[in-house]
């Protein structure tokens, strides 16, 4: 049950909006492939079938996903400990709860391994367009940390997929361009331009 508590996500979805979700831990989760590729896994199972996914990244202690709600999203569903609870919300206390036990199991450990329960930062209805500023912090992500030089280095983010350097399938790509409003032809140079802070903090 410790899992569940502090690893569920209580965010209120509304269909069509379109989310910034986040959450971190307290040292680094992904160290080792086969845990990155775990990780996406209970994505293409608990997350993907319930709501489109913009882009993605995934840090060796936090994540990152800009989705946008569908009608699965918002479904209510009953449980005995929360009466009115949405399908995506319990979808990813869902994943996180059983990635820590998957994950607790190999190495023998116990405990939780996320700081916050995940937050989920709704970023239309703004003048400025935040899920642009969003899409491009996600993919800069591994290059503001130090960890590539490139985006298109880092293996564990959207970004190759929208590059064409790789044909994965848990991004929508057509509905991402669409939303952040550009085009194929222009993405590569339009992802290097570094949002500023004010526009950065209006992601959280």
């Amino acid at each position: 049950m410790i899992y569940k508590t502090l690893n569920s996500c209580l965010m209120h979805y509304e269909k069509d909006g379109i989310y910034h979700v986040y959450n971190k831990s307290h040292r680094d989760v992904f160290v080792l492939d086969d845990y990155y590729l775990l990780f996406l896994e209970k994505v293409r199972k608990y997350i993907y079938p319930c709501c489109e996914i913009l882009a993605w990244c995934l840090m060796p202690n936090h994540y990152h996903f800009l989705i946008m709600a569908t009608e699965n999203s918002v479904l209510d569903i009953e449980e005995p400990h929360r009466p009115t609870t949405q399908q995506l919300s319990k979808n990813w206390g869902t994943l996180l709860s059983s990635f820590t036990l998957t994950l607790n199991k190999k190495n023998e450990t116990r405990g939780p391994l996320w700081i916050y329960r995940t937050t989920a930062k709704m970023l239309n209805g703004h003048s400025d367009n935040y899920p642009f500023v969003c899409f491009q912090y996600i993919h800069q992500n591994p290059v503001r940390s130090g960890l590539v030089d490139k985006m298109e280095d880092w293996t564990y983010s959207s970004y190759q997929d929208f590059a064409g350097k790789r044909n994965g399938r848990l991004v929508n790509k057509n509905l991402a361009f669409d939303i952040i409003g550009i085009r194929e032809s222009t993405f590569l140079k339009e992802c290097e331009n570094e949002p500023d802070e004010d526009q950065l903090n209006q992601i959280w």
